[in-house]
């Protein structure tokens, strides 16, 4: 099998919505087959599917077991792989649908945000060479129990990028309903630029800081194993924004906003280290992802720390069981990240920065400068009007 002639796919929840959607979807990859490439599709589950099945979940159960849920979200992807596959079949082309166990995805047994060990491409490699089009389940694998394990929310990007990797394929193609990568949120920021290029290193710190627009974890395997990696859009044949190797330049490439994170506060009337351990052992058993994990004093017990929103039923469940003696208080946060690798190198824009926060009137209460990225945490929720400013002082004026 002549590898170069392989490219992945990978359509999100948006571009297989329906059935309308899907025969777009089907028209992108018969292009692509027409140009003699061996075609693997990565397909998400279809539009808010795994929301509703969570929405559904949480109604049996305020904290459902992590393997069933596993179970029952995978489902979403196996419903888009068969539909599209059915339709594809229709039209005239050999294709067959793959679940994660039978793509050979075998993953380490953490569910629900499990991470992909290797990949048997032996059933894929043969379905290739009959000349099929082969679809696979984005978003899951399996374990050595044999359970279904999945990658976390936007895993299916990871299992896209992943599977590029192994088959060593010519490029691996992100379809969404945006055309590329933006300088912040065009929804919100009508001035928002798409970038033609970004680093590996710039589209990471992008992910990292909540931007939905590529799983984190399919950045760092596609710096890892070079896999030249493309965002487009499913509905129209613009550019896209491409990812490759270090930019040297110290310009600002995106800002991104993130008001899901939680800022929480617990106290107890005494201190002792042993608390500061128990704490932070107990949120890491609880799957909580503690960050920027502080005590505030030694007389006293006061500690501080942030978290995801997303897990905030996780949270509430330990202090209704395992945390009861501590004080504890927790509220919505605003987190602001500004990227460009290369910015700690240039003064003048941290001094911007933290001139439009100072003229805004807004408390902060973390600031984190390094070699890609000025990270601020306030102290509260702000509004969006600060991103507008900043996108204007640091990119727009540039």
């Amino acid at each position: 099998m002549d590898s170069k002639d392989i490219v992945v796919l990978k359509f999100g929840g948006s571009s297989v919505a329906d059935n309308l959607k899907l025969n777009v979807v089907a028209e992108k990859i018969i292009a692509f087959y027409k140009e003699n490439f061996k075609i693997v599709v990565v397909v998400s589950a279809q539009g808010k599917t795994t929301d509703t099945l969570i929405k559904e979940a949480k109604e049996l159960s305020n904290l459902p077991e992590d393997r069933e849920m596993d179970v029952l979200l995978s489902t979403g992807e196996q419903v888009s792989m068969a539909k599209l596959s059915i339709l594809l079949n229709r039209l005239g082309y050999k294709t067959i649908s793959l679940t994660g166990r039978q793509a050979g995805i075998f993953t380490s047994s953490l569910n629900q945000n499990a991470k992909i060990e290797h990949i048997d491409t032996t059933r894929i490699e043969q379905e290739l060479e009959q000349g099929k089009i082969v679809i696979v389940a984005g978003f899951q694998g399996y374990n050595e129990k044999e359970d279904i394990t999945t990658l976390g929310r936007g895993g299916s990007d990871t299992t896209a990028v992943a599977l590029a990797a192994v088959l060593k394929a010519k490029h691996c193609y992100i379809f969404s309903d945006v055309d590329g990568v933006y300088t912040t949120d065009p929804n919100k920021i009508t001035t928002a630029k798409k970038l033609e290029t970004l680093s590996y290193e710039e589209m990471l710190e992008i992910a990292n800081e909540g931007a939905k627009v590529l799983h984190n974890r399919c950045i760092e395997i596609g710096q890892k194993y070079h896999v030249p990696i493309v965002t487009k859009s499913t509905f129209h044949n613009k550019p896209g924004t491409i990812l490759q190797d270090k930019i040297e330049d110290a310009k600002v490439k995106s800002i991104v906003k993130n008001d899901d994170i939680i800022f929480a506060n617990m106290k107890y009337k005494t201190y002792s280290p042993k608390f500061f351990y128990k704490l932070f052992y107990t949120l890491q058993k609880g799957q909580i992802g503690a960050n920027y994990f502080q005590n505030n004093s030694t007389e006293s017990t006061d500690i501080s720390f942030t978290f995801s929103s997303a897990v905030l039923n996780k949270f509430q469940n330990l202090l209704e069981n395992e945390l009861k003696s501590f004080d504890v208080k927790y509220s919505n946060i605003s987190r602001i990240a500004i990227i460009g690798h290369g910015i700690r190198n240039e003064d003048i824009i941290l001094e911007k920065v933290i001139n439009i926060i100072e003229s805004h009137q807004l408390e902060i209460y973390h600031l984190e400068v390094n070699e890609s990225k000025i990270v601020i945490l306030f102290t509260k929720k702000v509004s969006h009007t600060i991103v507008e400013q900043l996108h204007r002082e640091l990119i727009e004026k540039e």
